[in-house]
């Protein structure tokens, strides 16, 4: 039978007899377990291979861990090489770590043969870390403070704002429990702090009583010197006095009220230093107090004081003590007469100043020398002995300045040349300065 467009060669290609199919069966059930063989073979080398891998990867672990007591294990191909390069890191790290704990145990060690006390901080101002001596000095027990802020141990105003902006040459505290007095410096250094500590118990005692000597000597010595002043004045102004005695007693009369500045300078000062308030907030007409200074300079008895020029602010009072701004601004001027010639000019300058105000006492006079300008305000210190003893100075004005303007918050620049002359400025802060209302401000 044949089917329209197609032969019988086709047909037979699409519906095969029974003689094909078992042909074809039979070719494929032939060819099924070769294919198995295969695939089974293939399965059990994977599955080698992952173990192989597995056991590598458990023997690297298992080193890692113990890498301290075992020696690497000995594995060829890609996991030697890794091994290897960890054994490489590891001994790198096992040379930095001992090369740190050796620093650490010299530092240690040094620190401890140190005399002063160290601290070292975090940058909250944490302790980290402290040496034997601090912990005596400053209590701190090792197992307890570590972590603790050392403002919670040191309990001070002045030393909380000290570590909150560490700079300059520390500060003094006092520990009552101990009785001591402690020197404190706080060093930065990258993201922590250093501080050391040292005990300054028997230099601030020695100053103490240095202090109450001078302060007793200058009361004890301030009435026989009355009284000597005193007689010294009636017999050189008793003209039943020989001739040939006027000279001698008026130099001691000029010798005795010399001592007399002295003394009073020395109580001055010992009364500066040992007042640790600020000077009050009164208010004082400074125009007015520096022409009574200028005034009181023109009638001393000098020789032949320098001219003076004043500029003054009429409207700029200070909130003060007027005792204390008259011996800074007395001394200053004081300081320029002496050391001007009667050729020269002393200028007094007074006003605001970047907010607060400030007393410039320029003078035309021998100048100072660049080397003697830090030491200008020790007790007692001269750039020329014999010039000052020719003027009676004391050596103590410039230092009565700088404790009397520390008192009001203020401080004293100084500039100089020698031969031209010397300038002093008392700064003041902006809360001192006090302006006046124009209807009762006086104009010189």
């Amino acid at each position: 039978m044949k089917c329209a467009g197609f032969s019988n060669n086709d047909i037979s290609v699409l519906f095969p007899d029974k003689t094909g199919t078992r042909d074809f069966a039979h070719e494929q059930n032939t060819k099924a377990p070769e294919g198995a063989m295969a695939g089974g073979a293939t399965g059990l080398a994977v599955g080698g291979i992952l173990g192989w891998q597995y056991a590598n990867l458990f023997r690297l672990q298992s080193w890692l861990r113990h890498r301290a007591h075992e020696d690497p294990p000995d594995i060829g191909g890609v996991w030697g090489e890794v091994i290897a390069i960890i054994s490489r890191i590891y001994r790198r790290k096992q040379f930095h770590k001992r090369r740190v704990m050796q620093q650490f145990r010299e530092f240690r060690r040094l620190s401890a043969a140190l005399p002063d006390g160290v601290v070292l901080l975090s940058a909250g101002r944490e302790i980290r870390w402290f040496n034997r001596t601090a912990a005596d000095l400053l209590g701190l027990r090792r197992k307890v403070d570590i972590g603790i802020p050392i403002a919670n141990l040191v309990r001070d105003p002045e030393f909380a704002a000290y570590l909150a902006k560490p700079a300059g040459n520390g500060v003094v505290v006092h520990m009552r429990g101990r009785d001591a007095w402690l020197a404190l410096f706080v060093i930065p250094a990258g993201d922590q702090y250093l501080m050391l500590v040292r005990d300054v118990t028997r230099e601030v005692r020695l100053e103490q009583m240095r202090k109450d000597f001078v302060a007793n000597a200058s009361h004890e010595l301030r009435s026989p010197l009355t009284v000597i002043s005193g007689y010294l004045d009636e017999l050189v102004e008793d003209d039943d006095i020989a001739p040939e005695w006027r000279e001698p007693l008026l130099d001691m009369r000029r010798q005795a009220q010399r001592m007399r500045e002295i003394v009073e300078d020395l109580l001055e000062l010992s009364r500066l230093e040992a007042t640790a308030d600020e000077a009050p907030m009164a208010p004082v007409d400074m125009p007015a107090l520096l022409e009574r200074i200028v005034r009181e300079a023109r009638a001393s008895p000098a020789d032949s004081p320098p001219r003076f020029e004043l500029h003054l602010d009429p409207g700029c009072w200070l909130r003060g003590s007027e005792t204390e701004l008259y011996s800074i601004a007395s001394n200053l001027v004081s300081n320029a007469v002496k050391y001007t010639p009667a050729e020269g000019t002393v200028t007094l300058r007074w006003g605001r100043e970047g907010g607060g105000a400030r007393l410039v006492v320029q003078d035309t006079g021998i100048g100072i020398a660049p080397e003697h300008l830090p030491r200008l305000t020790e007790r007692f210190y001269r750039v020329d002995r014999a010039r000052a003893r020719a003027k009676g100075g004391s050596g103590l004005g410039l230092s009565i300045v700088k404790h009397g303007l520390q008192r009001h918050g203020g401080r004293l620049e100084i500039a100089s040349e020698e031969g031209q002359g010397s300038t002093f400025t008392a700064q003041f802060p902006a809360r001192r300065v006090l302006a006046r209302p124009a209807a009762v401000t006086k104009v010189s």
